[in-house]
C-alpha cells in the first residue's frame, strides 16, 4: 500500500442537494389545514349574525330539552333573549332597557317578533310576580316566541350592522 492512499479512493459522490418542489406530505397536509381554517374564519368573520342565531337556536333546543319548571325556564328564556339582543342590537341600545322598555323593544323587532303578552307573562314568571295559570301553554308560548324572536331579528339589515329594528 501506498504511503498516499486517499489518491487511490474513488471521487467523493455527494448526493444532489434537496429540492424545494415538491413539498413533503406534510407540508401539503398543513397547507390544507390553514386553508380551511382560512376559509372558517373568513366566512365567520363574514356572518357573525348567522353563528349568533345558530347558537342562540341550539341553547333555545337546550332550555327545551332540559328544563321543566316554569320559572327557571321563564329566566333562562329571558337571559338568551337578552344576551342575543345585546349582541345583534349593541350594548348602547339595549342594555339599558328594562320592564316594559324591553318588551315594547322586543315587540317592535321585525315586525312583533316577541308579542307583548307573551313577554309580560315571561316577564312575570321570571321574576316572581305571578305564575302563569296554565304552565305547559305558557313554555310552549315562551319557546315558540323566544324562537321568533331569535329568528326574525337576525335577519340581515340594510344599513350599518347596528341598526336595530327599523323594519
Amino acid at each position: 500500500m501506498s504511503s498516499d492512499w486517499r489518491t487511490e479512493l474513488a471521487p467523493a459522490q455527494a448526493p444532489a442537494p434537496p429540492s424545494w418542489w415538491p413539498p413533503a406530505p406534510g407540508w401539503w397536509g398543513l397547507a390544507l389545514l390553514l386553508a380551511i381554517a382560512l376559509g372558517v374564519g373568513l366566512f365567520m368573520w363574514r356572518h357573525p349574525v348567522r353563528v349568533r342565531r345558530r347558537a342562540a337556536l341550539r341553547e333555545l333546543r337546550q332550555i327545551r330539552a332540559e328544563l321543566d319548571d316554569p320559572a327557571r325556564t321563564a329566566r333562562a328564556i329571558e337571559n338568551l333573549l337578552r344576551r342575543f339582543a345585546l349582541a345583534q342590537f349593541g350594548r348602547e341600545r339595549v342594555a339599558r332597557l328594562g320592564g316594559s322598555q324591553w318588551l315594547e323593544f322586543a315587540a317592535t323587532v321585525r315586525g312583533g317578533a316577541l308579542p307583548p303578552e307573551v313577554g309580560r307573562s315571561l316577564l312575570d314568571t321570571a321574576f316572581g310576580e305571578r305564575a302563569p295559570a296554565d304552565p305547559t301553554a305558557a313554555r310552549q308560548a315562551w319557546l315558540q316566541a323566544a324562537e321568533r324572536f331569535v329568528r326574525r331579528a337576525a335577519l340581515p339589515r340594510s344599513g350599518s350592522p347596528r341598526e336595530g329594528a327599523s323594519r
